[in-house]
C-alpha cells in the first residue's frame, strides 16, 4: 500500500506505509500503543518525557519485541534540559540503537539537529505558531509537526486553528508538514492535505483506542465528549492546557483548587480512572471520536476514508467519471 503515497515526503522520511503519526503523549505513548501504530502501518512515536533512560530502554525493547516496523522517539527538549547528563545519555542511546526518526518538541531543536543529522537521523519539530515554524526551519529540521489550537495538552498562548496555521506555514516553508489538532479520520486527513500537509498526527483518537494503556473511564469520557467538552486552562508562565471540562478542571480555572491537582492526572486518571476529579487532557477532536476501536481499524479506516474524500473531490472536475 506504500505506492498509494508515492512521492510523499513523510512516508519517505519515516519508512511507514502511511503518513499517519501517533502523537508522543506523556505516559500514554509507550510500548503497547506505539508498537500497535507502527505494526498497523503508521509511525508510532515513543515519548521520553519521564527523562528516565531505564524506562526508555525498557519501552524500546518492548516495541521491538512486537514489531519490526519503523517507529520514532520524541525528545521533549524542555524536560531534557533540566537534566543535561540525562539529555546526553538519551541522545547517545538513540544514536547507538539506530533510531532513524526523531520528533522534537517544547523548545528549540537547534541544539540537537546537527548531532542527529550526523548520525543519519531525520528530525521533525513540533510547532504551534508560524514564528516557531520559521525558527525550526532555520535550525535545519527535516520536517514540521504543525499543531493547531484544537490539539490536546500543553498549548501555546497564541490560539491559531489548524485551518489557518497550516496555510500560514505552507506559504512560508517548503518542508514536509504533518498536521496535528482536530484530526481523527480520513475526512480530517484529506482536509489537512488540501491545506498543505503531507501527513497527519493523531493523539486523542489513539488515546481512545483498544491498545491505549489508559483507564477505560478516560477512553469513555473522550467517546462521550461533545463539541464543547474541552477548554483551555492557563498554564503559567506562558502556556495553556486543553483539558476535558471536568469539575476539577473548572475548579482550577476558577482558582478554587490548588494547581497541584494537575499532578494527579497519571495516577488519578490514566491509572485510576478518576475523570471527574482530574483535569485530563483531550483535543477538540474528542467530539469526533464515537467508539473505542483497535489501532489497526483506526488506521485502515482513516486511509480508506482519505481516498474516498479524494475521489469525491476529484469527481467535481468537469468531465470526471464518478467512481
Amino acid at each position: 500500500m506504500t505506492e498509494m503515497f508515492a512521492g510523499n515526503r513523510v512516508v519517505a522520511h519515516t519508512g511507514a506505509r502511511y503518513p499517519i503519526i501517533q502523537a508522543p503523549m506523556t505516559w500514554v505513548a509507550r510500548a503497547q500503543l506505539t508498537a500497535a501504530v507502527s505494526a498497523a502501518g503508521g509511525i508510532g512515536v515513543m515519548e521520553t518525557s519521564s527523562v528516565d533512560l531505564d524506562v526508555t530502554r525498557r519501552e524500546f525493547e518492548a516495541i521491538r519485541a512486537v514489531t519490526d516496523r519503523p517507529f520514532g522517539v520524541n525528545l521533549a527538549i524542555l524536560f531534557l534540559r533540566q537534566n543535561e547528563a540525562m539529555e546526553r545519555a538519551i541522545l547517545a542511546w538513540i544514536i547507538e540503537h539506530g533510531v532513524r526518526f526523531v520528533t522534537t518538541s517544547a523548545g528549540s531543536p537547534r541544539r540537537h539537529v546537527q548531532q542527529l543529522h550526523d548520525a543519519g537521523v531525520v528530525v521533525y519539530h513540533a510547532v504551534p505558531t508560524l514564528e516557531a515554524a520559521l525558527k525550526a526551519a532555520d535550525a535545519g529540521v527535516d520536517g514540521l509537526i504543525v499543531e493547531g489550537a484544537e490539539s490536546a495538552g500543553i498549548r501555546n498562548q497564541e490560539e491559531v486553528s489548524s485551518f489557518v496555521l497550516l496555510q500560514a506555514v505552507r506559504e512560508r516553508v517548503d518542508l514536509p508538514i504533518v498536521a496535528a489538532g482536530g484530526i481523527v479520520d480520513g475526512r480530517g486527513m484529506a482536509a489537512a492535505m488540501a491545506l498543505g500537509a503531507e501527513g497527519v498526527a493523531m493523539g486523542t483518537r489513539f488515546v481512545a483506542s483498544a491498545e491505549s494503556p489508559v483507564h477505560p473511564n478516560y477512553k469513555q469520557a473522550i467517546v462521550a465528549a461533545g463539541t464543547d467538552a474541552t477548554f483551555l486552562l492557563p498554564r503559567p508562565p506562558r502556556a495553556k492546557l486543553r483539558t476535558l471540562r471536568t469539575p476539577a478542571a473548572l475548579a482550577l480555572l476558577e482558582g478554587t483548587a490548588a494547581p497541584g491537582r494537575m499532578d494527579s492526572v497519571i495516577e488519578g486518571l490514566y491509572v485510576g480512572g478518576d475523570v471527574e476529579g482530574t483535569a485530563g487532557t483531550a483535543g477538540q477532536s474528542a467530539a469526533l471520536v464515537h467508539e473505542v476501536r483497535p489501532v489497526k481499524d483506526i488506521i485502515e479506516d482513516t486511509v480508506a476514508g482519505f481516498w474516498r474524500e479524494i475521489d469525491r473531490l476529484a469527481a467535481l472536475r468537469p468531465g470526471s467519471t464518478p467512481r
